[in-house]
């Protein structure tokens, strides 16, 4: 049996709650152009409105570049190391 419910993606979400803060259509406007209840515009505007300060604090957690070049650089030395070990293990007599 399927849920009723909608699901909205995050992407949705933001370009609506965007919409509301423009305030370039009225909030019915918007909620029935894309069928969305008034209160859940309301809702992702209060969401978005109390993210803005954390997003020029410096510590956000929208690092995702870093985060990807980092773990490459990990995995490279992890096999590096692994390489190395193994070589030590084969040149000292130790299986395993």
């Amino acid at each position: 049996m399927k849920n009723g419910r909608k699901q909205y993606g995050n992407d949705f979400k933001a370009k609506m709650a965007l919409e509301v803060l423009k305030e370039q259509k009225t909030m019915a406007e918007i909620s029935s152009h894309y069928r969305v209840h008034p209160s859940q515009l309301m809702k992702w505007k209060k969401k978005v409105i109390e993210a803005l300060p954390g997003i020029f604090s410096g510590n956000g957690k929208n690092n995702s570049g870093n985060d990807g070049a980092l773990t490459a650089e990990l995995y490279q030395q992890i096999g590096q190391l692994k390489v190395e070990m193994d070589w030590l293990k084969k040149k000292s007599g130790v299986i395993g």
